[in-house]
């Protein structure tokens, strides 16, 4: 296949976000091959960061991250179009390539720092600003909204939840892609495309079928101690810089 008949699609996100929800989504599309956070093992390699499951990690996963950005742009399957990758912004720090992006259409997934904070550390208790990767998503969303003249489109978690199809219609249309009603379910546990780090973070996702709604007891914002608030402050201006710019039911 020709690569003007491929899309490539970049999805930004920090974590404790839906972004493997989303992933799900895409990639029970039948013209698309999915790929889960393909720098990880490069960031962790460079970092010496000590994230669960980290020896796994940089096992299983590239730690080039120049080979990493060649695979992205790389020949798919027969019968795929549509090559869907699962990003976390803080990944991108100095050393990891970034010119490819300007070769994928971008998208970014945001949700409310407090949400992200309470959800992080209930997996990993030491967190700091960079680690939910607020800075990095809007430098990221900067560099392609300046290339494009235009915000490229941003999808809010809750909105995606409340609204699936609504809002992967409307996502779907700014890609200029056919939106598929298989995206709106999936079958459950681990997939084939999950990194080897899914049995330590997807537990929730690998017991879902399809977006849930939010329930009235996560309508709030929750409470954060201090600490944590710091952060949250810190992030809130990143992360609102971006929510003005989502697609809305």
């Amino acid at each position: 296949m020709s690569e003007r008949n491929i899309t490539r699609i970049a999805m930004w996100s920090g974590p404790r976000n839906i972004s493997t929800a989303m992933m799900r989504s895409f990639a029970s599309r039948a013209d698309t091959i999915a790929v889960d956070e393909p720098f990880y093992a490069a960031y962790l390699k460079r970092t010496g960061l000590d994230h669960p499951m980290r020896t796994a990690i940089i096992a299983a996963g590239e730690t080039s991250a120049k080979k990493v950005a060649e695979q992205l742009m790389g020949p798919l399957p027969t019968g795929k179009s549509v090559f869907y990758q699962k990003h976390m912004t803080h990944h991108m720090i100095a050393g990891i390539p970034r010119r490819w992006i300007d070769r994928v259409e971008n998208t970014f997934l945001i949700r409310e720092p407090e949400r992200v904070l309470a959800s992080y550390v209930a997996k990993r208790e030491t967190v700091e600003l960079a680690d939910i990767g607020y800075v990095a998503q809007a430098e990221i969303f900067d560099q392609v909204a300046d290339r494009l003249g235009a915000a490229p489109p941003v999808v809010a978690a809750a909105d995606v939840r409340n609204h699936p199809k609504v809002i992967l219609s409307k996502l779907c249309d700014r890609l200029a892609i056919a939106f598929d009603p298989a995206m709106l379910r999936w079958e459950p546990g681990i997939h084939l495309y999950d990194g080897v780090w899914a049995s330590h973070w997807y537990h929730q996702v690998a017991q879902s079928t399809g977006f849930a709604p939010l329930s009235p007891a996560e309508e709030a914002l929750p409470e954060l101690p201090v600490a944590l608030r710091r952060i949250a402050d810190a992030a809130r201006p990143y992360y609102e810089r971006l929510a003005v710019h989502r697609i809305k039911p």
